[in-house]
């Protein structure tokens, strides 16, 4: 396994962490199947792996009961971190963090969690947190030994990320959605360059979009094969971030064994700098063919909003988008439920007003009909 200094912890990372949110499981997403998830954890540690990212919510909060269960049979791993994360959206006073907080030790039967995040911040939550003194907690957590190091988690636009870091520049590290594909989305290429600037480690998420950036259509796959180096997509995908010299860790989140293996023989062949010209220009290629792929002009401008029935269009558009440039319109249908039925596109009532705001000239109205007939669950 590879490894990477973690800002000036003194500590060293394996490039590639086990992020716990799609372990394997039997009849639903809450039953882990444990002994499935013992021989991946086992392989795991055996080949070097030593950062373990799970959140409350993952598997319906059983992912931190898990790791707590496997690393307590393990004592001896010492050198592996655990990160967790408070479940901001969920804090509605201030003694709520230390609520949490304690019954995610318990969960994990530890008295220390080596990487405590904030998680999912947006510019919504980045208010609630200073309103709550939250910070405040963290580091009086921080200075009493029970949480190791403060982080948060990222999910809104580049200037968002920007004041939650220029407001508060102690983070010891920052998470981010990042690929090839996601140069421009969220914190993005320039929010992994700014917290590079201010001397911030980054770890990286969704380094392969959630799977959709695994199995390419035909159009993707023909430039792959004509690349002068022969890797599969996850591997071009995942060099593509270990290049990059300011990511101390990318998660992946590997439900089988396959998926781990793949990973690790990728992981151990990863540097810095180790894409060349001609590998990036491939990466250009691809990612082009994936935008020409894209059925909605929409660049999320947001101009058509707000909406008078409170329709997040752009949102829709970017979940349809996605499931047809991608070809996996079933996981465009789970993100398309986890819109409010108040936001979703069966609200539209075809009034024209979005359409005379586009600067696209989209035919909204009809498009939301459409969408919503393609990615809503029929019962």
């Amino acid at each position: 396994m590879k490894y990477r200094k973690f800002g000036d912890t003194g500590w060293e990372a394996s490039v590639l962490g086990f992020g716990c949110m799609r372990l394997p499981t039997k009849e639903n997403y809450s039953d882990i199947d444990e002994p499935r998830a013992e021989e991946l954890f086992n392989f795991a540690v055996e080949q070097g792996i030593n950062y373990f990212d799970t959140a409350y919510p993952y598997h319906g909060g059983n992912s931190e009961v898990w790791l707590g269960k496997y690393f307590h049979r393990r004592p001896e791993l010492t050198h592996i971190k655990i990160a967790t994360k408070l479940p901001v959206w969920k804090v509605e006073k201030p003694d709520d963090f230390h609520r949490y907080l304690e019954e995610q030790l318990k969960k994990l039967k530890r008295d220390k969690i080596d990487f405590y995040l904030l998680h999912a911040l947006n510019e919504e939550l980045w208010n609630k947190v200073k309103k709550m003194d939250i910070l405040k907690n963290l580091e009086e957590s921080k200075k009493q030994g029970i949480i190791g190091n403060m982080g948060f988690s990222f999910h809104d636009q580049y200037p968002v990320f920007k004041q939650i870091i220029d407001e508060y520049p102690q983070w010891d590290f920052c998470q981010i959605q990042y690929n090839y594909m996601n140069e421009d989305f969220q914190a993005g290429t320039k929010g992994y360059q700014f917290a590079v600037d201010m001397g911030i480690p980054i770890i990286v998420m969704e380094p392969l979009l959630g799977g959709r950036l695994v199995n390419p259509p035909p159009s993707i796959n023909r430039i792959w094969k004509q690349a002068l180096t022969s890797r599969t997509p996850p591997a071009w995908a995942l060099q593509w971030l270990w290049s990059k010299p300011g990511i101390s860790i990318v998660l992946s989140g590997m439900s089988s064994l396959e998926q781990l293996k793949e990973n690790i023989l990728t992981a151990n062949k990863s540097k810095v700098n180790l894409l060349n010209d001609d590998d990036l220009d491939v990466i250009d290629q691809v990612r082009e063919q994936y935008l020409f792929l894209k059925p909605i002009p929409c660049n999320d401008c947001k101009y058509c909003l707000p909406c008078p029935e409170d329709v997040d269009i752009p949102r829709i558009f970017e979940v349809y988008n996605s499931g047809k440039m991608y070809e996996k319109i079933e996981i465009a249908k789970k993100f398309y439920q986890w819109i409010k039925p108040e936001n979703n596109a069966s609200r539209c009532l075809h009034c024209g007003q979005c359409e005379q705001k586009c600067p696209q000239n989209i035919n909204i109205s009809d498009l939301l009909s459409e969408i919503h007939d393609t990615l809503s669950v029929k019962n």
